[in-house]
């Protein structure tokens, strides 16, 4: 993580709460996160831009990133899933046509590597009647 980086989240988070506190501002700091190398706190920054403009379609895309940065490639597919639709929506071509990338990478993806489900691990699971 470089000064500069640090420097630039620290001056950006002055901000939060204040009168320029909105979309733009925490698409910002997930920006800046994901520099920064911390995909899971970019990804809150980037979740908190999508719910102030759910019409953000660069906010979906790197949300998408970011949760499939920390692991949470289901969630990851839905933003990308959602963001799909905003970005068509608004005729934002280029940004839909990279997250139906990003998406189709990962249902094959998940579909090769479905998430674990633990429920079946415990050994009352495994007994018999």
């Amino acid at each position: 993580m470089t000064t500069t980086v640090m420097a630039t989240i620290a001056n950006l988070e002055k901000m939060l709460n204040g009168p320029r506190d909105g979309a733009l501002l925490r698409y910002s700091l997930g920006n800046e996160w994901m520099k920064a190398g911390d995909a899971a706190k970019a990804a809150t920054y980037f979740r908190t831009a999508v719910e102030r403009d759910a019409k953000y379609s660069a906010a979906w895309k790197l949300l998408g990133k970011a949760l499939e940065g920390s692991g949470q490639n289901a969630e990851a597919l839905a933003a990308y899933m959602q963001g799909i639709v905003v970005a068509e929506a608004k005729g934002d071509v280029q940004a839909a046509k990279e997250m139906k990338v990003f998406a189709k990478r990962l249902q094959r993806e998940l579909s090769h590597n479905p998430p674990h489900d633990s429920s079946h691990d415990s050994p009352a699971a495994n007994e018999e009647s």
